[in-house]
């Protein structure tokens, strides 16, 4: 990729996700490989919102600085990582928006079969484990969704997004938030329609003519055949709250979504009462 255009694109990408909230401060991170042994990336330390071209870093494989006036994001490493497993994986981006990563945080992957965009786009979003920023920990627990996920929430931290360009990568992040939002506010009304096998097996025949690639099973369809344990499914098993909020046993993600929106409408009607 042409330098001067990905470090439009960058820029351009971090104003986004700075402006729809997306990041805080001075999180999140994004990078694009434009030759084979070198990656542009976003500076640590600075607010996504306001880059400026000359802020941006130049990166070998190993994360070393080649040109640059500041120091490249902590969490190279994991930007790293996602090229070197997938190699027509041109951009990353990282980031933290509000309600996917409620959905991180709850131990709730994006797995149920709702939206047709997003199960042509992404088809479902999976949770890895918890691994500490900035260092190895944080690529290792992707490394099983990593063949077929372009989009990853990542434990207790934010998301992840990967793609053939910058504005590819950012736009599977806004198609990750806007999916966690409709799925969430859906629960609050009192539940979804799930897509049914059918109907999905349409939608992954249209992903396949545009050559997308995506998870199979597409996503947690509801009426499928109970040939496997869930563990084999390809879609991560959900974790559900103990009264003291700690995980539990595995449950439906149906019972700990209702689960967790009972408990927020609880502190809301607490707090009007006070």
């Amino acid at each position: 990729m042409n330098l001067h255009r990905a470090k439009i694109d960058i820029v351009e990408a971090g104003r986004r996700v700075y402006g729809r909230g997306f990041v805080a401060s001075n999180d999140g991170n994004i990078s694009c490989r434009i030759e084979e042994d070198r990656i542009l990336t976003t500076p640590t330390g600075m607010s996504k919102g306001f880059l400026k071209l000359e802020d941006l870093c130049l990166v070998d494989m190993d994360g070393a600085l080649v040109s640059g006036q500041r120091r490249p994001s902590s969490e190279i490493g994991m930007h790293i990582f996602l090229y070197c497993q997938r190699p027509d994986v041109r951009a990353v981006v990282h980031a933290h928006p509000p309600t996917a990563t409620g959905f991180a945080v709850a131990g709730v992957p994006l797995t149920a079969c709702v939206l047709p965009e997003v199960v042509i786009a992404l088809g479902a979003i999976p949770i890895a484990e918890y691994g500490t920023p900035g260092g190895p920990e944080i690529s290792e627990p992707i490394r099983q969704y990593v063949k077929d996920y372009d989009a990853y929430l990542l434990e207790n931290h934010g998301a992840t997004t990967i793609g053939v360009d910058v504005m590819n990568a950012y736009y599977k992040m806004e198609t990750l938030e806007h999916f966690a939002k409709i799925l969430f506010v859906a629960k609050q009304l009192g539940g979804y329609n799930e897509l049914n096998a059918e109907q999905v097996s349409k939608l992954v025949a249209i992903r396949d003519r545009m050559g997308l690639r995506g998870p199979n099973p597409a996503c947690d369809i509801p009426d499928a055949p109970a040939t496997q344990p869930a563990s084999d499914s390809g879609i991560p098993t959900i974790r559900t709250l103990s009264a003291g909020g700690a995980p539990t046993a595995q449950t439906s993600q149906d019972d700990l979504i209702a689960e967790i929106t009972r408990r927020v409408m609880e502190e809301l009607k607490r707090g009007d009462a006070q």
